[in-house]
Order: structure tokens, then sequence, then C-alpha cells
């Protein structure tokens, strides 16, 4: 920016006030702050979240019109947003993969937690927040994305070589559950199935020319066993989440889920505690079936935050199983809403993260002269 006038500097000190309430830091210090003009009293300012947030954009422009319109001489303000999500560094140093920014694991310690239907939900939650999103199901044993998502037929392949991805909803997704004959089962060793994931990872023509992905979420399979440990050691993970429910058995695998990627250097966003209250439709009485607050103590444990607790609600279910997840059937009930609220806490923690700098760096041509 130009150097600002005494009006506009003013209007840039009281902007520095205001703290983006998930990030806890405020635009102007982390460079979000695209430009700040004040011209007859009206101030207007572009600002370019790191994370994608396009339901609370309104919410923002009263925290900032709150702060602005303090200041003597500014007597309107108008907030122009965008989103510009960059890509930040993956576990161990590894190479990114082409036309991906970032990897986003979502695990569990156990089946049965609703793992996948969480994976999905939150990668249309992103999507509807206005990123690019493609979802991986790496679940090669008992893939369930491409029913969640409404998607069958075999992908084509443009060269032989790789796959071009199906789309619905809006998500490019991958999964083994395309490449093999309705309902047969995969019965592969462990290799077998490393190899398979991390050829439908890096096969897969992932984004759009000019127009990477933001996120791929990549549904990882149960358990912490050999082949969880080989997807967290190649797949250039950016970050993890990890969905329990509050019951003991479940938060003592879940743990080991946890630990797991910390060990192999993978920052954990949160924690997603599922199935955490029951209310009967009828009556309207709430029941903890499967125990209070095991994701909130796990969390704490952990030091990582909650991303938040989703209710045990029978049409989360029926609406995934029908292809049309809660997202896309009912996008602005409130589990709808709870879904987006975690979206956007765990893409505000991934923004914070170390960025990949490697696209800026200059290719090195290397001669010898005769």
């Amino acid at each position: 920016m130009s150097t600002p006038t005494p009006l506009e500097a003013a209007a840039l000190d009281a902007l520095r006030t205001v703290i983006d309430p998930l990030t806890g830091q405020d635009w102007v210090s982390t460079r979000h702050l695209k430009s700040l003009t004040v011209q007859g009293g009206q101030a207007r300012i572009e600002i370019a979240l790191g994370y994608p947030a396009r339901s609370q954009w309104s919410a923002y422009t009263a925290l900032i019109e709150a702060a602005l319109k303090k200041v003597d001489g500014i007597t309107g303000v108008d907030v122009v947003w965008s989103t510009r999500i960059l890509a930040h560094a993956a576990s161990r140093g590894q190479a990114l993969l082409p036309g991906v920014k970032n990897v986003i694991a979502v695990a569990s310690g156990k089946g049965g937690v609703g793992k996948s239907t969480t994976a999905v939900n939150l990668a249309l939650a992103l999507a509807a927040e206005g990123a690019r999103v493609g979802m991986l199901d790496a679940d090669i044993y008992g893939p369930s994305q491409p029913l969640m998502l409404g998607i069958q037929g075999k992908p084509p392949s443009p060269d032989g070589k790789t796959i071009t991805p199906p789309v619905n909803h809006g998500l490019q997704m991958m999964s083994m559950g395309l490449l093999v004959e309705n309902q047969a089962a995969t019965i592969w060793r462990g290799p077998m199935a490393s190899q398979a994931f991390d050829q439908l990872l890096r096969l897969t023509n992932w984004g759009e020319p000019g127009q990477p992905l933001d996120y791929l979420v990549v549904d990882m399979p149960p358990g912490t066993g050999d082949i969880h440990l080989s997807i967290s050691q190649r797949a250039p993970l950016t970050a993890a989440v990890i969905v329990t429910t509050p019951q003991d058995i479940a938060l003592l695998d879940a743990r080991k889920g946890l630990q797991m990627f910390e060990k192999v250097s993978v920052p954990v966003l949160g924690v997603v505690e599922n199935m955490a209250v029951f209310c009967c439709p009828n009556c309207g009485h709430e029941e903890h079936i499967f125990g209070q607050d095991g994701g909130v103590r796990m969390a704490e444990e952990f030091h990582v935050p909650l991303l938040g607790s989703m209710p045990l609600d029978l049409k989360i279910r029926l609406q995934a199983d029908s292809g049309q997840p809660t997202l896309v059937a009912e996008p602005d009930s409130k589990v709808a809403g709870l879904y987006k609220d975690m979206a956007r806490k765990l893409a505000a923690g991934l923004s914070k993260l170390p960025k990949d700098y490697s696209s800026k760096m200059p290719a090195v041509s290397v001669q010898t002269q005769g």
C-alpha cells in the first residue's frame, strides 16, 4: 500500500485492534489486509482471508465497522472480502501433490465412530465456505465415499496412466470403490493396499489447470496398523483431524491415532466428538448414550482444540447413505451449521501452520562448459 494519509493511518491503527475470532490475530500484522483507503469519510478495505469463511464475512464486517466508526472523520465502511488459501508445508518435508495445496487426513482409532460421514461433510462444508476441495477415500478394504457422494462407474483415464476424478456436489472424489466391481471384496495384504493407496493419491489428476485444490480431504481407514503408518509416512500430509465418540473404548483407540500422527510429525488440528448426545425427536429429552465430554477431556489431554461435538442424529446417517450428505440435503440446518463451524476452525488452524515456499523457488540449472 502507498503512504497512508493521517486519516488512513488512524483507520489502520483501529483495524489492528480487530482480532480474527478464529485465529486470534489481527488482519494487518498477518498481511491479510490488501488495501485500505479513505475518501470523503468512506473507508474502503480489502481483506483476503487465509481460510474459507464465506458465511462469516458479514459478521467480520460488523467487527470492522464497529472499530473504524470510532475514528473521527470516518462516516462509512465498505469491506471487500476474498479467500486466498496458501500451500502449507507437508510432513517430513515431502513435496506437495501436483494440483493440491493442502492434504488433511480425517482419522479415527476404531471403526463405527462416524469418521467417513464426518469427513465428507467437513469436505462439503469447506467447499460451501468458498474453498476448492477434493476427497480421497483411503479405506481400501471398505470404501464408502462413492455411496455417500452418489458417484458410480469407473472414472476415465485420459492417457491410460492417470485418472480423472469424478465430481459430485462440487467435490472431486477418488476411491478404490470406483475401480473394483460393485460390492466385490478387496482381499489384499498390507503392502498391496499401501501401494494401491499410493496410486490413487498420485495418479489422480487433482484440481483443474491453473486451479489447484485448496484442500484434499483423506478419509483414512479405521485403526492404527501397518497401512495407516504407511499412508501417514508416504502421503504429503499437511495436518490431521481425529474423530471419536465420548465412549471410553473409542477414546482409547483415538488416542493411539493421535499419537501416531505425532510420531510422524503430522500436526493434529483438533478432535471431533461424534454422537455426543441423542435428542429424542418425540419429547426432546437429551441422553448421553456413549458418555459425556470424552472428546473434551481428550482435547485437553493432548493440548489440541475440540473442533466440535456432533449429535447422534438419524438424519445424518440416512442422508449420507442416500448420497446426499447433510451439507447437501439440508445446507441451512443446525447440523450443517455445526459442520461449517468445525470446518472453519480446522481451516483457520491450518492457516497458521508453516507455509510451503517450494513453488516460489526459482529453478536451478547447472551447465558444464567444455
